[in-house]
């Protein structure tokens, strides 16, 4: 497991400002859905697990009290810091650990969330029961991720495309799969929405340094893939394709508004 998350850190410490600066991460519905959550709170202390380049800290930190970023890479954290100053969010600090073992009180935070994260996680289940123990009553945790299609072909070929570019990725999981673990967890699986991201494939591959022969199996693989799963994901002459994200709400116990 130590294995695994040294292998995260080691792709993203040099990377750190590629994230702050990305297009696929600076922007989208889903982070004004953020906002619109955080806005309907704002005494809460909220918690962003796997913050990355930060923009889910930044979407809801101007409707929080105070909002803490949390990443096992240093390097992003010192990046996130930088962005939160340059931009005059004074109430958001850092917390550098990882996700299986939150390194604060129970019921600290009244808001957690977490975006294109969790198919890095080592185990996303220990993970939400970290995030149910540190969530106070009446809280509410918000998970956005890349997701797996619910069909194995589909899924087969989505990760071996992950899994070539990154080599610190886990896995993407279905919808159905994201119900499970939460429930798992502890949670109630509430309200959740399915949309479409379109990733361009040469800032997707730079983002993440991919060796040139890993991008070119990439390509391979797509253009062997079945005709069925080219269509899914809108695979384009250059290899830029697109897929779903999902964003799912959970009750820790049932009774949030």
């Amino acid at each position: 497991m130590a294995g695994h998350e040294a292998n995260v850190t080691g792709q993203f410490e040099a990377r750190a400002a590629d994230y702050v600066t990305s297009a696929a991460h600076a922007a989208g519905d889903d982070l004004v859905q953020f906002a619109e959550l955080a806005r309907a709170r704002p005494d809460a202390a909220a918690l962003d697990l796997g913050c990355g380049g930060g923009h889910a800290t930044y979407a809801i930190a101007p409707h929080v009290r105070t909002v803490t970023a949390f990443d096992l890479s240093p390097a992003m954290l010192s990046a996130v810091s930088e962005e939160a100053a340059r931009r005059g969010l004074g109430n958001i600090r850092t917390e550098q650990g990882t996700v299986q073992a939150l390194p604060f009180r129970d019921e600290s935070f009244d808001l957690v969330v977490s975006r294109f994260s969790a198919h890095h996680w080592t185990d996303v289940v220990p993970a939400l029961t970290e995030a149910r123990r540190v969530l106070a009553p009446r809280g509410w945790l918000v998970m956005i991720d890349t997701a797996a299609p619910e069909n194995p072909l589909l899924d087969t070929h989505l990760q071996s495309w992950e899994l070539l570019r990154d080599p610190s990725h886990g896995r993407n999981y279905a919808p159905s799969q994201w119900r499970a673990m939460l429930a798992q967890a502890g949670f109630v699986p509430g309200h959740e929405t399915l949309r479409r991201l379109r990733l361009d494939f040469s800032s997707w591959i730079a983002r993440m340094g991919t060796p040139q022969d890993d991008a070119a199996a990439i390509r391979r693989l797509q253009q062997r893939a079945p005709e069925s799963v080219r269509a899914y994901f809108d695979v384009e002459e250059d290899g830029s394709f697109t897929l779903d994200t999902l964003t799912i709400e959970a009750d820790p116990d049932g009774a949030s508004d």
